[in-house]
């Protein structure tokens, strides 16, 4: 009598193995690359934001914010050094690292793989969108850096085309929650929140952080939008832009 045999189960190809001290240089690479998603890129974005949010305040108050940031002493290299390398260096090696493993969430659909999927989906969304966004406001078009009583005319115009406006929002949504996912990842990893109780607890804190971010950065991007600031010169004195938002205001 013939006996009936299981199927077999599915082979799944290994993962990232767990990385541990001594084993290697990429324990130092992925160290590394989780510090700088909190600091400096973590920072920055948060000053980014706030920065962004001065547009709430109208075109005067956006453009003396980037006034005041390109005066800061050594400006260029802070860009360089605190921003754009650590941000080149955080998205290429996380790609690496996505390449290197595999999310089971056809075989095994828990929330951590897809967390894992979600967390890697949207820092490919996320340094796509900082690369053209980087390219379009800061290397193309007027120089904001020489001219910032131009910077909220620029953002208002690139944000009048429904493409663009569209992957702004789609972008915010998906890096406020790779930073708020990755302030979690970082806890984790760095042995700050010991055990699943303290990690349960924190990850609420996280997603409520998220939440905060991501209404700021709608909000921000509603300010360029929004018809109260539709005639804003395309370049003028921070002083002039002064006088207009007092107009407007009043």
């Amino acid at each position: 009598m013939a006996t009936a045999q299981n199927p077999a189960a599915p082979k799944l190809r290994a993962g990232v193995q767990p990385l541990r001290a001594a084993q290697g240089t990429s324990f130092l690479w992925r160290k590394l690359h989780s510090l700088l998603g909190i600091i400096p890129i973590g920072a920055f974005f948060l000053e980014h934001l706030l920065s962004n949010f001065e547009a709430l305040k109208g075109p005067a108050a956006y453009g003396a914010q980037v006034k005041f940031l390109n005066s800061l002493p050594l400006v260029r290299v802070l860009e360089w050094v605190f921003i754009f390398l650590p941000i080149l260096y955080h998205g290429l090696y996380g790609l690496y690292i996505w390449f290197r493993g595999k999310s089971n969430v056809v075989y095994y659909p828990w929330a951590g793989n897809w967390m894992y999927v979600a967390q890697r989906w949207t820092g490919l969304i996320a340094i796509l969108y900082i690369g053209q966004h980087v390219l379009r406001q800061r290397f193309m078009g007027i120089s904001l850096p020489e001219n910032p009583g131009a910077a909220f005319a620029k953002v208002q115009h690139e944000l009048a085309n429904p493409f663009m406006l569209a992957v702004y929002v789609i972008a915010m949504i998906a890096i406020c929650w790779h930073f708020a996912y990755g302030i979690w990842l970082f806890a984790a990893k760095w042995g700050i929140t010991p055990g699943e109780v303290a990690r349960k607890r924190f990850g609420y804190a996280c997603a409520a952080f998220g939440v905060i971010l991501l209404v700021m950065g709608l909000a921000s991007i509603w300010a360029f939008i929004s018809p109260k600031y539709a005639n804003t010169p395309e370049i003028a004195p921070v002083a002039m832009l002064q006088t207009l938002t007092h107009t407007v205001s009043s």
